[in-house]
């Protein structure tokens, strides 16, 4: 124990050091910015990584043998080899983070799947969902989760970092970052195929899935408040900077769901109409979504044809552009009133190589689009399944997007 304790201290170090660096104020300042619709230049973040991948160069080889504080270690050599490889505009806060122990938060679902792995080392596999609600029974037995979290355990955690970063680095919990995109959730028990024909054939029905689905939200929203899940200080908001100055403070100590960002997406939606999207998603999420202070809404479904539907939720800040959708119609119907998060293609580096002139191309074409609009944008690298065990490239697309939002 105590060589864990002396690993994580170094570490703990080394992340002080970097954390009181000047450029960690101007990124953050960056980003609130940008979020806060005051235009900077292009924000750059990395995220969902092939880390499996990565946890085989010799940075990211763990010491500790204790369980949790190997979890930790993991988490501080994470932060470590981001700044050393691809910061891009990665803020390193001073302080350690302990995500809490919640149990039972499943927005009310039961995932039941059969998996298919390409890879035994990758987190990454294709997903088979089986059909869970057919019919008015198996809806109507979907009920509340009773989430609740494990405080004793917290405080134990808390209080053996405390006596490890002691003088180096304070130590906080980590509440939860709110997903509430229903859509995504219905076809993890409902396949995709299955969803869309009974859109066609059940209209009643669907209304009455998505219906109970928002009730579920809800639910777990209120449990998060009364069980002070919810964390205001999260730095991320789906893979993006989440520093901003329009979000109200907590009153009293109390942290509800307008203290927060939360996000949202129906992906599932990509090959509908506008019109059915607005019916079927807009008009009944819209008051699940509008409990937040922010919302982030969209992922990796085309949304240039439905950003005036988007525009009926009060609270959303940023719209994402995915490699699917088209940059300039989105940036000229976003203008100045969103974030443009834009999403470059991964399949440029997966193969283990930068495909230079590809990749370069589309970061240029969504700047240009951007700057054409005065709108602000940040360009999010995500979804990285595979760098083909070369994690080199993350280092050579990092640089070489850098230097496209450098202005000088």
């Amino acid at each position: 124990m105590n060589r864990d304790y002396e690993v994580l201290r170094e570490l703990g170090k080394t992340i002080r050091e970097i954390s009181e660096l000047p450029v960690q104020a101007e990124k953050r300042a960056l980003w609130t910015s940008n979020n806060d619709l005051k235009r900077t230049r292009p924000m750059v973040y990395m995220d969902q990584l092939p880390w499996s991948q990565i946890s085989k160069t010799e940075e990211m080889r763990l010491s500790c043998e204790d369980e949790f504080l190997r979890s930790i270690e993991y988490y501080l050599r994470q932060i470590l080899y981001r700044w050393r490889h691809f910061p891009c505009d990665m803020v390193v806060e001073k302080r350690v983070e302990i995500p809490m122990s919640i149990h039972n938060l499943k927005y009310g679902i039961s995932i039941v799947e059969n998996l298919i792995r390409h890879d035994d080392n990758s987190e990454v596999y294709s997903h088979q969902y089986l059909d869970q609600i057919q019919n008015y029974e198996q809806l109507n037995a979907l009920k509340n989760d009773e989430i609740w979290v494990d405080t004793q355990l917290d405080k134990k955690r808390m209080d053996i970092c405390a006596d490890i970063f002691d003088d180096i680095l304070p130590c906080k919990l980590r509440g939860k970052e709110m997903h509430c995109g229903i859509w995504d959730r219905i076809a993890q028990i409902k396949p995709a195929e299955n969803i869309l024909y009974d859109i066609i054939d059940r209209p009643e029905f669907i209304t009455d899935v998505v219906k109970k689905l928002v009730d579920l939200s809800m639910s777990t929203v209120d449990q998060c408040e009364k069980l002070g899940i919810l964390d205001p200080d999260i730095t991320l908001i789906h893979c993006t900077g989440a520093y901003t100055n329009d979000l109200p403070k907590p009153e009293n100590g109390k942290v509800t769901s307008k203290n927060i960002w939360a996000f949202g997406m129906a992906q599932i939606f990509s090959t509908v109409s506008p019109a059915m999207h607005d019916e079927y998603e807009i008009e009944f999420v819209k008051p699940l979504y509008e409990r937040f202070g922010l919302m982030y809404y969209g992922c990796c479904e085309p949304l240039e044809g439905k950003i005036d539907i988007i525009r009926k939720i009060n609270n959303v800040r940023k719209i994402s552009v995915s490699p699917w959708a088209d940059v300039n119609t989105c940036a000229s119907k976003i203008g100045r009133d969103y974030v443009l998060s834009y999403k470059p293609n991964p399949a440029y580096i997966a193969m283990g190589h930068l495909s230079l002139h590809d990749a370069r191309k589309e970061i240029n074409s969504a700047i240009k689009a951007a700057d054409e609009n005065c709108t602000p944008i940040e360009i999010i690298l995500k979804d990285v399944s595979t760098v083909s065990y070369n994690p080199q490239v993350l280092d050579e697309w990092e640089r070489m997007t850098m230097d496209c939002v450098s202005y000088e």
